[in-house]
């Protein structure tokens, strides 16, 4: 899967918030200052080609929507961060997180009941 630009992250952000949607219809849902409609548009045929969005033709309509999941995204980033940063290694990944006290004891003890539970 490729790696998508924070500003191409942040468009699909949208799509899975708000599934499919032409790029007037999302331009009006973000913040101000909201992109020209151009930029979104090119970010939006960046995205088909890359095999995050696909589309539907309405007359000289484009509707968009989302083929690649979030959760499938996610994983995915994960994975690449673990890869990248910390030897493919999770379990280093997540000591890093306990000693930048990013994960406290509630959050580490959760997390291990969820392991447990799913072992079962």
């Amino acid at each position: 899967m490729m790696h998508l630009t924070k500003t191409e992250e942040e468009l699909m952000q949208l799509f899975w918030k708000y599934g499919s949607s032409t790029i007037s219809a999302l331009i009006d849902r973000m913040k101000a200052p909201k992109p020209p409609h151009s930029t979104v548009s090119s970010l939006a045929r960046i995205l088909e080609r890359k095999g995050f969005l696909a589309h539907n033709t309405y007359g000289r309509t484009f509707e968009y929507f989302p083929i690649v999941q979030k959760q499938e995204y996610r994983k995915n980033s994960i994975y690449r961060l673990a890869a990248s940063y910390f030897n493919g290694s999770v379990e280093e990944m997540v000591s890093f997180l306990v000693k930048e006290k990013k994960i406290d004891r509630k959050t580490l003890e959760n997390l291990i009941d969820e392991l447990e539970n799913n072992e079962s």
